[in-house]
């Protein structure tokens, strides 16, 4: 007659026949948990539809949140992202990204406002009145961190302070991982943060070649402050001045000719078919 095996060895075998069991259960779902994990998954929706091959358009991929023409207060800003916050789709991104327009022009003292708007959450900046190429230059640099030594992406150095606990939690994101992705795209194809330099002026329109060679994200010319900086006073209503047109063209040509900086605009809403269809892939409704 066989002995009953001691309690210690029953519970051993039937540990080890748990283990099996677990073990192929894993292993039957590993190949779709990996490949959900080899998924890229933007935080940015406006980067998101752009490496799709679509247009960013204002409303549809991201919000226009304004501080030059709006009240400048960092407390309605965070209220505004606070509520984005809660419209989010069923990939659990921000429906549309919150991109903010600082009060500063290109020629100002920005990277300290850069620096509050970011902290808050916001997931790209939009500079006014960019009419020289330091003035990008200088943009991009309040905008991004200083490297990380192993990042490929050191130039030009990051000037911007740390402390971001806003964007964190809106994020999602632990500390490491919000300070590798808050970079500027597509200088660094990983980065989320979308830097946009507003073409205002007859000198931005001519420095434009020297400006598409800076690490922005886009450019994005707006037709109201164009005509007045042309000397032409407001646009009639329901159309702009040819002149302003004829300005709108010269962009648009120069940022066809090279393939790094998005073609970005601004004008009225009537005709966002026609500015889409002429090749701008970053849109402002007015």
């Amino acid at each position: 007659m066989s002995a009953t095996p001691p309690a210690s060895v029953r519970v051993r075998a039937t540990g080890s026949i748990l283990a099996v069991m677990l073990a192929l259960a894993a292993a039957a779902l590993l190949p779709e948990t990996a490949g959900r994990a080899q998924e890229p998954v933007r935080i940015n929706r406006v980067i998101e539809a752009l490496e799709n091959d679509e247009a960013a358009v204002a409303n549809t991929h991201w919000r226009f949140v304004d501080m030059e023409h709006s009240p400048f207060s960092g407390a309605l800003v965070q209220v505004v992202l606070s509520e984005m916050n809660e419209d989010r789709n069923a990939q659990g991104q921000m429906r549309l990204a919150p991109l903010v327009r600082i009060p500063q022009d290109g020629d100002e003292d920005f990277k300290w406002a850069i620096k509050q708007a970011l902290d808050l959450g916001a997931m790209g900046i939009i500079l006014p009145h960019v009419d020289r190429a330091e003035e990008a230059r200088r943009f991009v640099r309040a905008m991004r961190y200083p490297p990380f030594r192993n990042s490929p992406y050191q130039s030009p150095r990051g000037e911007r302070g740390w402390g971001p606990g806003g964007a964190i939690r809106l994020w999602g994101l632990n500390a490491n991982d919000y300070a590798r992705r808050a970079d500027v795209w597509p200088l660094n194809p990983e980065g989320e943060l979308f830097a946009v330099a507003m073409i205002e002026s007859l000198e931005a329109v001519n420095n434009i070649h020297e400006i598409l060679e800076t690490p922005i994200s886009a450019v994005m010319v707006i037709p109201g402050d164009m005509a007045m900086d042309l000397g032409l006073g407001p646009n009639p209503p329901g159309r702009n001045h040819a002149e302003v047109d004829e300005m709108f063209d010269r962009v648009l040509e120069a940022c066809q000719a090279q393939t790094r900086v998005i073609c970005g605009a601004g004008d009225s809403r009537t005709r966002t078919e026609q500015r889409l269809a002429e090749g701008w892939k970053f849109f402002l409704p007015l």
